[in-house]
């Protein structure tokens, strides 16, 4: 047994931090690593050297700063985790394992309106299939990400009732998942996950402070405050489509009017198109058809951008972010919606607020959500697992 303050209890503490670091990370010399958990080099050292023998880690020479370095990432087989992302119109899923490499994914077309229990079989489906593509053991299979596009609650999982999912109202999304796959799973909105996966593999690598911003058949915000997402107690917080722009202006399906949403979510914005465009158009259309000079399209765009914009610089007045990184296929538009975005916000956010903010693109497109499902399973497993037999240290119970 171990003892609260023993060595041999500090020593598991640190094996424990290294592999945080590295899990969270995906990879990182020995030098970044010490920096990341303030252990000393020569510990850093002694550690890695531990967690190699051990199978849990592999060390891969590389540079950083012109200079030789090595490389620690998790073992390629210490485990997978798995990515479900429920969106409007489709479901994609993602296999990865635990060094960030993804090993299989797919995508395919779903009504998710039509039935809960429907997507959930349809999404059982998909990850055993994707499973056995891989030839992986699923007694390795570590956790699932879940992102659904509607606010969770924090405290009882349960899916609030929304405009979005309206048969999904009040199911518990990660409940369900798990009964069917049988392992842990963990549920988020898909702003929140967008926001997890450009932070860990897109525009917003390198950055603690971001707000990742969805159009879609909605308009969300995934909070990063100090590296970490920040949902709220509720669980609502990046509720951006709802801040009033106007009102007097339409009826929001929340009940108020002239939220932001009511001015950039596609559900509002292509209906002005329809009559010269036809009733069959679609955001990556007008997205498309912008990019081809067509002026109605461009108007239209550039006007959703200006809208965002007055909502983003009121996230810059109150949070003060480095990045706001723009999602889903409005991001497509380039500087034509980036353009007016920021021209917002330099005349609406505090100056000093307004020269810190870059606005990006989402660097990963449609995955990103998925991949940020992916980086939420990697966040919420234990590490003491990944020691399990790895290591001849007494291990605490897994909690």
């Amino acid at each position: 047994m171990e003892t609260p303050g023993s060595q041999s209890s500090l020593h598991r503490a640190n094996l424990e931090r290294v592999v945080r670091a590295v899990r969270l990370a995906g990879s990182l010399t020995q030098a970044e690593i010490a920096r990341t958990t303030g252990l000393s080099a020569a510990t850093v050292s002694n550690i890695v050297r531990e967690l190699k023998d051990g199978g849990t880690v592999e060390v891969t020479p590389t540079s950083a700063g012109g200079r030789r370095a090595r490389s620690v990432s998790l073992s390629g087989d210490a485990g997978i985790v798995i990515g479900v992302d429920f969106g409007h119109t489709h479901l994609r899923v993602a296999v990865g394992n635990l060094a960030h490499q993804v090993l299989a994914e797919e995508a395919e077309p779903l009504d998710v309106d039509a039935s809960a229990d429907q997507g959930f079989d349809r999404a059982e489906q998909l990850v055993n299939r994707l499973i056995a593509a891989t030839g992986v053991d699923r007694a390795k299979v570590a956790g699932v990400g879940l992102g659904v596009p509607g606010p969770i609650d924090v405290e009882s999982g349960t899916l609030g009732s929304t405009a979005i999912l309206p048969g999904w109202g009040g199911t518990k999304p990660a409940e369900e998942l798990r009964e069917r796959l049988g392992v842990p799973v963990h549920v988020d909105n898909d702003a929140n996950l967008g926001a997890l996966g450009e932070l860990v593999w897109g525009s917003g690598k390198g950055v603690r402070d971001l707000a990742y911003i969805k159009v879609a058949s909605g308009v969300g915000a995934g909070l990063v405050i100090d590296g970490k997402i920040y949902r709220g107690p509720g669980g609502t917080a990046g509720e951006i489509g709802h801040i009033t722009l106007d009102e007097s202006g339409p009826v929001c399906r929340c009940g108020n009017r002239g939220c932001l949403e009511t001015f950039a979510a596609a559900r509002y914005v292509l209906p002005l198109l329809q009559p010269s465009h036809g009733s069959s158009l679609t955001l990556e259309g007008v997205v498309r058809l912008a990019r081809d000079g067509d002026p109605g399209c461009r108007r239209v765009i550039a006007d959703v951008g200006r809208h965002i914009g007055s909502g983003v610089a009121n996230l810059c007045n109150l949070l003060n972010p480095s990045r706001v990184v723009l999602g889903g296929d409005l991001a497509e538009a380039g500087e034509l919606v980036l353009g007016p975005i920021r021209e917002s916000v330099g005349r609406y956010a505090i100056p000093s607020a307004a020269r810190q903010l870059s606005v990006l693109p989402g660097a990963l497109g449609g995955r990103a959500e998925v991949l940020g499902a992916l980086a939420l399973a990697l966040s919420e497993m234990g590490d003491s697992t990944l020691l399990e037999g790895a290591l001849p240290v007494a291990a605490p119970a897994f909690t």
